[in-house]
């Protein structure tokens, strides 16, 4: 059984910084995409960001680019988001996601996934 465990989000200040972890079990993912979404309250959920199978390629929303990070450790079968100059609109709950298969996806649309964590809460206080 394929599971998404995701870890790391909390509570900081602006212009803070965390960083998300996500450990995949019950396949190894090192051959997929893998991205990370978020949800506000209300609103539908948005990407974050994505990486491809290796690692070399990487895409990112606009309203985060350049603030965050996201890799992955094919070995650990982990990938993890680096937030930095945390905003208060970035408050949300963040989701990992895999695809059910391998190669190329629209990376961008929820829809494109099969596999989600649970969610981990991030919220940035003003």
């Amino acid at each position: 059984q394929v599971q998404l465990v995701e870890s790391g989000g909390g509570s900081v200040q602006a212009g803070g910084s965390l960083r998300l972890s996500c450990a995949a079990s019950g396949r190894t993912f090192s051959s997929y995409y893998m991205g990370w979404f978020r949800q506000a309250p209300g609103k539908e959920r948005e990407f974050v960001a994505a990486i491809s199978w290796s690692g070399g390629s990487t895409y990112y929303a606009d309203s985060v680019k350049g603030r965050f990070t996201i890799s992955r450790d094919n070995a650990k079968n982990t990938e993890y988001l680096q937030m930095n100059s945390l905003k208060p609109e970035d408050t949300a709950v963040y989701y990992c996601a895999a695809p059910a298969r391998v190669g190329y996806i629209d990376y961008y649309r929820p829809s494109s996934y099969y596999y989600w964590g649970q969610g981990t809460q991030v919220t940035v206080s003003s």
